[in-house]
């Protein structure tokens, strides 16, 4: 295992078993300058929150207010033990500067009373005070601060990241007059469509099989402690998966009905109402505060909701600041790791000492310090490909061309379209030997390989359930800048089917004369490096409110979109992409069968063969935009 995996993985499991702050090391500072004082705060419809309020000891001037609410533990609890706010992504010039630092345990999580709602549902109109949502417990809090901690300068900030980076933005909606700049990193916001729980219907079963185990038991009282996570055998996550067998046995062997949220899956497996009250993108009307969202392109769990909140505050908003920032990140990394490199890549430098200083605190020191003009593009975006930061004053930018790229026979990739009569690939796709979403076999215990966004995919391309089509060497530069939508024509000989779709960018064969990025003993002659990736269950095709069985060889469109990419494929290399039906265990395997995956059972998964198009009638293809 690479020192990365390791690194990366450890800092996975320190945010399932333990809470951002006491994941990080005690600073050193914190309780020499700041006095910590714990609360019980009261919401409109009586449930109180334990709230955990910093303030400087320096009570010479006068300081903003930056609250984090969050599900995962508002610990290290005792007045007498204090966090370490980088661990939740404050820049250190704010914490030297000075400022009141307030973290609060949301309803029915650790000491909060009340009952958790996962993504709980905004109350558009709010008829009593019975009536609350993660909007209204944010305004409370913030009025709540005001009146009662003194020194504050009036002004309130929030981040967060992950699940705290949906409350963050959550709070932007109908906000308190006083929040003035609102900084969600990697939020959620459609957990069926395209983040950390479903895509496009598929489940991501690799990282909830954990995740579930530590945020789904039902919490019987106030605690300040993690439930224990389930014990089990555990194998490379490859084969302990495809060993579970069916979905349910998950529930029958380890979960035994103790993971409500499971349970709900297994009810809700369409996009009904269930899922569509808890699509945030809707309720981003009348957002008034400054709103920076910060994700990375690597990020395998949020990247749809930091997209896509930018994108529903930009639509709605008109006339506020709303800017977006993508680096070549994972999850959290752009206060969590360097920033320099993923896998076998290295960007050419520390980015997220980049995104710190000239980025995150100057968007904060402005806001909430009054300090200076604020010099940021609206769209600020790493180029994966050329290494590079690009500024936009939106996104996806504005001078962009609509571009194809057409599946051809022989392996090819065209921007010419076809003119086969009736041209198509096929590929058999066996349940019991899925195509793995990673080549790195890990223990399953430590959810998924960071590196698997950027991995080379040459283990997967000499698969015979793996369709290749690759362009030519390019003859210049060409810049993917946006959003992505796979078209593909497809028949299959059973009654269900996933299809993923994979963009990759080719090096070239070694060649002394080409730059190739360290390290040194990697193979990138014929690289095959990930840039984009999504996956469609298909029989949510028409429509993801009401699933809909396929005709064994009847021919369907099945259409769907890959979040956006900023990738320069250099001169020199090739544009590929990969179609599939499987990626396990990330997603959970379809049976090919129709019907509730959750409760599927053995005799369901079939082996079915699938036909992807490319004639003149039917013409597969990739749509994307590129910088002119």
């Amino acid at each position: 295992m690479s020192r990365w995996n390791k690194s990366f993985i450890s800092l996975l499991i320190a945010l399932l078993v333990i809470s951002f702050t006491s994941a990080c090391a005690q600073s050193g500072d914190i309780p020499s300058r700041y006095n910590k004082k714990e609360y019980r705060v009261e919401m409109r419809d009586g449930i109180t929150l334990f709230t955990a309020v910093y303030t400087p000891k320096d009570a010479s001037k006068k300081y903003p207010i930056i609250l984090f609410r969050t599900p995962y533990q508002a610990s290290p609890y005792g007045e007498n033990n204090y966090a370490n706010f980088t661990g939740w992504g404050v820049p250190p010039k704010l914490i030297s500067e000075g400022c009141v630092f307030v973290i609060q345990d949301v309803r029915g999580k650790f000491m909060s009373e009340g009952k958790f709602v996962d993504m709980r549902p905004h109350i558009v109109n709010k008829k009593s005070d019975k009536d609350v949502d993660e909007s209204s417990d944010a305004y409370d809090t913030i009025e709540w601060l005001l009146a009662n901690v003194e020194n504050h300068n009036g002004k309130v900030g929030m981040l967060g990241n992950s699940y705290p980076g949906f409350y963050a933005a959550m709070a932007a909606i109908e906000a308190h007059p006083a929040l003035k700049a609102v900084a969600p990193m990697a939020p959620l916001a459609d957990w069926w469509k395209g983040d950390d729980v479903h895509h496009n219907g598929a489940f991501c079963l690799l990282q909830n099989f954990i995740f579930f185990q530590y945020s789904g038991p039902v919490r019987d009282t106030l605690t300040q402690n993690w439930p224990n996570p389930l014990q089990y055998a555990s194998q490379d996550a490859y084969n302990f998966f495809r060993e579970l067998g069916p979905l349910a046995n998950a529930d029958k062997k380890f979960f035994k009905g103790n993971i409500p949220f499971w349970e709900d899956c297994a009810d809700h497996e369409a996009y009904d109402e269930y899922w569509q009250a808890k699509n945030n993108l809707q309720y981003f009307n009348n957002v008034t505060p400054a709103v920076l969202t910060i994700g990375g392109w690597y990020d395998s769990e949020d990247n749809y909701g930091h997209i896509n909140i930018y994108k529903s505050i930009e639509e709605k908003n008109p006339g506020i600041y709303n800017g977006i920032v993508a680096g070549p990140w994972i999850h959290g990394g752009w206060f969590r790791t360097p920033g320099d490199s993923l896998g076998d890549t290295y960007f050419g430098a520390k980015w997220s000492d980049f995104y710190r200083d000239e980025i995150i605190t100057p968007f904060f020191e402005h806001f909430l310090y009054g300090k200076g003009e604020l010099d940021l593009p609206e769209a600020y975006m790493f180029d994966t490909g050329a290494l590079k930061w690009n500024k936009f004053d939106q996104w996806p930018p504005k001078d962009v061309k609509a571009t194809i790229l057409y599946f051809r026979d022989g392996e090819k990739l065209s921007f010419d379209s076809p003119n086969d009569r009736y041209g198509y690939d096929d590929y058999v796709s066996d349940p019991k030997n899925p195509v793995p979403y990673t080549a790195f076999f890990h223990d399953s215990r430590l959810s998924y390989n960071k590196n698997y966004m950027i991995e080379d995919q040459r283990f997967a391309s000499s698969r015979p359930d793996v369709l290749v089509y690759e362009t030519e060497p390019l003859e210049e530069d060409l810049t993917i800048a946006g959003p992505l939508t796979a078209d593909l024509f497809v028949s299959t000989t059973g009654t269900d089917a996933d299809f993923v779709v994979k963009l990759i960018d080719v090096y070239p064969d070694f060649d002394d004369a080409i730059y190739y990025p360290p390290p040194t003993d990697v193979e990138w002659g014929g690289y095959q490096q990930l840039v984009r990736y999504e996956i469609m269950r298909g029989k949510f095709r028409f429509d993801p409110a009401k699933p809909e069985p396929f005709e064994p060889n009847k021919i369907n469109e099945v259409q769907f979109g890959l979040n956006s990419v900023l990738h320069t494929f250099k001169k020199g290399h090739k544009i590929m992409i990969q179609v599939q039906s499987s990626f396990f265990p990330f997603f959970d395997m379809n049976p090919q069968t129709f019907v509730n995956v959750f409760k599927a059972n053995e005799s369901d998964f079939v082996k079915a063969t699938h036909k992807i198009f490319r004639s003149d009638k039917y013409p597969s293809q990739i749509k994307f935009t590129t910088l002119q």
